[in-house]
């Protein structure tokens, strides 16, 4: 059994830390957009994280529990495994959309 972080990483770049995907918008081993970084800037209130942190493995997994965290809490409901992957998936609504279905599906697969 891995984990969530690690199951996501192997579906988003299969471990590339240089990967670039979704037309150079995404990048690193968990795929991570501009716009990401920065909404992990504004949740922590500061500049913590740059562009470049992307390709790291580390900060990567750091953004992606900051941020999935902040947004899961929206929901009233314990922030699980699957509406971290929706939300990594598609965006602060990723778990009320249905097209993250799919994408939690491999995630679990994985798991």
């Amino acid at each position: 059994m891995i984990g969530l972080f690690t199951a996501i990483v192997a579906i988003e770049s299969g471990g590339d830390c240089n990967a670039v995907g979704d037309g150079g918008k995404a990048v690193g081993p968990a795929q991570i957009w501009e716009i990401t970084v920065r909404d992990c800037n504004r949740i922590l209130g500061k500049p913590v994280f740059t562009i470049g942190d992307r390709i790291s493995l580390t900060k990567s997994a750091e953004m992606f529990q900051i941020y999935t965290e902040h947004y899961g809490k929206r929901y009233g409901v314990p922030v699980t495994d699957e509406v971290r992957a929706r939300i990594w998936n598609g965006g602060p609504n990723g778990p009320k959309k249905q097209t993250t279905q799919k994408y939690w599906g491999k995630v679990k697969a994985k798991l």
